[in-house]
């Protein structure tokens, strides 16, 4: 039985009740302090795959499988760099269902038609599961942490190697070289001349984007979500500048780095799903940053590892219909048409700036 939780007695906290379920159990992300900021959990699992003799998580052939939401932004990282780094014969993955209501993730049955997207199934690990909490529940049963994905499982062991997306796609960057085809072996997303620039952009692109349009959309007073909005623009501003400084077309010139990887899996959910379901309404991508704009069309169309791992209706339908406190009668925007638009195509306010000048 995991942790119980009861938010009546939890002082010093303001979380809406609807994140709990009957049993008083905290099961999704959002957590308001009584400041109104929104604060996010550390991942729990923290082993590693290892090609190193005697590795507790050794390097093999179909031994791993991975759990992933095609609506999460954090998986969506771990499926890009799988793609990106060839690993799709070693390591399997499951996508969960889009919706994540009381009992966390679920994974699709064969009922649902409205959650496209490759093997997006039943747990072929666990046929008998229908929720992601009973992995984590067979590695401890006592568990009392969220149920996140991504979730890097050992199928020979039956235990979760790791749930922290920043340690998996290190993980995958180099733990499986030496058993890959040179084309994916020699595939480098943190180069060594580039590697102390792409950790100091992390930084701010993890505080301040990636999590900064949760800080926003999960502030409960409009003093924090003031705060963090103005903080998630001055930082989309100056990814802005520094794209238009790249000799490339992706962030750090003509090759993929973890910078574009870190940086695609919210910007590619701007338009869609952050502008109006978290309020980051300052501007848009598609018509407030060129550079960005252009960036990210490239990586969409040009990279198979970013355009096909990427399902706007997942997207989409997660957030809208998820997240009761925010969105209570889960009505699901229409736009904007299209999800992404073409490589060589702008907005209509876009195209008169150009014409204009």
């Amino acid at each position: 039985m995991a942790v119980s939780y009861n938010p009546k007695t939890i002082e010093g906290w303001k979380v809406p009740q609807t994140l709990y379920n009957s049993e008083g159990q905290k099961n999704i992300l959002a957590w308001a302090g009584k400041d109104g900021e929104f604060k996010r959990q550390q991942s729990t699992f923290r082993d590693w795959i290892s090609s190193e003799s005697g590795a507790e998580f050794p390097v093999e052939k179909g031994r791993y499988h991975l759990y992933v939401s095609y609506a999460c932004p954090w998986a969506h990282r771990a499926l890009i760099v799988r793609k990106l780094k060839g690993l799709e014969d070693y390591i399997s993955y499951t996508s969960v269902h889009w919706h994540m209501l009381e009992k966390g993730w679920r994974f699709a049955t064969k009922d649902d038609k409205d959650a496209p997207g490759e093997n997006v199934t039943g747990d072929p690990v666990h046929p008998e599961f229908t929720h992601l909490r009973e992995i984590y529940f067979e590695n401890n049963k006592d568990y009392g942490g969220r149920f996140t994905v991504p979730t890097l499982y050992d199928t020979k062991q039956k235990r979760i190697v790791n749930n922290e997306s920043s340690d998996i796609i290190r993980m995958f960057y180099h733990a499986f070289d030496k058993v890959l085809p040179e084309e994916f072996a020699k595939v480098d997303l943190l180069p060594e001349d580039l590697k102390e620039k792409i950790d100091t952009a992390n930084e701010w692109t993890y505080n301040d984007i990636n999590n900064g349009v949760y800080k926003s959309g999960f502030a409960s007073t409009q003093e924090a979500y003031e705060k963090n909005v103005k903080t998630l623009f001055a930082s989309l501003d100056r990814a802005e500048a520094e794209l238009g400084e790249s000799p490339g077309p992706y962030y750090h010139g003509e090759h993929v780095t973890e910078s574009d990887v870190r940086l695609y899996t919210t910007i590619i959910r701007f338009d869609p799903v952050y502008v109006q379901h978290f309020k980051c309404n300052i501007r848009d991508i598609r018509s407030g940053y060129p550079n960005l704009h252009k960036w990210v069309r490239y990586c969409y169309w040009k990279n198979p590892a970013f355009g096909e791992t990427t399902e706007f209706t997942h997207i989409k339908c997660h957030y809208t219909k998820s997240h009761k406190q925010i969105n209570p009668y889960s009505i699901t925007p229409v736009g904007p048409t299209p999800d992404i638009l073409p490589l060589d195509e702008e907005v209509p306010a876009v195209q008169a700036a150009v014409k204009s000048k």
